[in-house]
């Protein structure tokens, strides 16, 4: 499987290599930013995941491209920063980090609580709320941004217990989230009956499901949304290969696989944030450029559709 890492590797030295320059370059930009629908606070459109090589990097004892990571990106411009305590010792070892750079004040912290199935009723929501205490802890805050009900895991408890923490004004926004296409009636349901200000769902330009009604639903009830997996986690990049970007998406911006990935998501009115994950200070100023300049069209978006639906589809595993 072709990695992002891989892919620029093999092409260092060329195109790439000018691309990344243009990515630094780009920073010079201001970032794009989306309102939060139930408040008007405006945050940047492309934020930072902790999930998969992150949190891989965070349970080992050399934290230091992580410092470099977090570092690099508020020093850019990024806040938004997206973790769970499923993610590994992520919360723990981001807390810790930003606590450290004095950065802690800068980021917009979201996470997650879930913990269904531990026996039901209340020992479920003594779980949950031991659980949402060690986040406040691991992330050094009083008062956290926002934590959303990670893959809908008992959603009358755990978001009834997020719905008290908000009114008490220890969290300033609440949600649910899921990444499973199987669970998108249930989420559907939920955004209609609950008050939330955030869904975090999995949306890339192969995997467009949530815009037949999610995404659409999300705008009506005005909810926040933000986009895990632009990448699909890497089955995109192995997808597209040693393949150049194409020169006509030069026209809104786009020089990296990751900008056209990242633009084509944030192109949608409804996306609130786009959170890629990475563990290289490298990818920041590539992810971030994806968030800066101009945004593809629809008719634009229908192209590259066309154009990576004519690729070979990633080979599974």
């Amino acid at each position: 499987m072709l990695t992002r890492r891989e892919w620029i590797n093999l092409t260092l030295g060329t195109s790439a290599a000018l691309a990344f320059d243009r990515a630094s370059l780009s920073a010079q930009q201001p970032m794009i930013m989306r309102a939060i629908p139930s408040s008007g606070e405006k945050v940047p459109i492309v934020g930072l995941g902790s999930s998969a090589t992150f949190s891989q990097v965070a349970r080992g004892e050399d934290v230091t491209a992580l410092r470099e990571v977090l570092k690099a990106f508020t020093d850019q411009g990024g806040t938004v920063f997206d973790t769970a305590p499923s993610y590994g010792a992520s919360e723990e070892v981001s807390g810790r980090l930003a606590g450290e750079l004095g950065i802690t004040d800068k980021v917009f912290w979201a996470t997650k609580v879930n913990v269904a199935g531990r026996g039901g009723g209340g020992a479920d929501a003594a779980a949950a709320r031991a659980q949402i205490e060690a986040s406040f802890t691991k992330l050094k805050k009083q008062k956290l941004d926002l934590i959303q009900v990670h893959n809908l895991g008992d959603v009358p408890t755990q978001l009834g217990i997020l719905k008290a923490l908000k009114q008490e004004g220890r969290v300033r926004y609440i949600g649910v989230t899921t990444t499973n296409e199987g669970q998108y009636a249930a989420l559907e349901t939920i955004m209609r009956n609950e008050p939330l200000d955030f869904i975090g769902i999995d949306y890339a330009i192969d995997n467009r499901e949530v815009e037949a009604t999610i995404l659409p639903l999300a705008q009506q009830r005005k909810i926040g949304v933000l986009v895990y997996v632009p990448f699909g986690r890497t089955r995109l990049f192995t997808r597209v290969g040693d393949r150049p970007v194409p020169d006509w998406a030069k026209a809104f911006g786009a020089t990296t696989w990751a900008q056209f990935f990242i633009k084509f998501v944030a192109a949608h009115p409804a996306v609130t944030v786009v959170t890629p994950a990475t563990s290289q200070a490298r990818h920041i100023a590539d992810n971030l450029a994806g968030g800066r300049g101009t945004l593809p069209d629809e008719a634009t978006r229908t192209k590259m559709i066309a154009f990576v639906d004519g690729l070979p589809a990633a080979a599974a595993g």
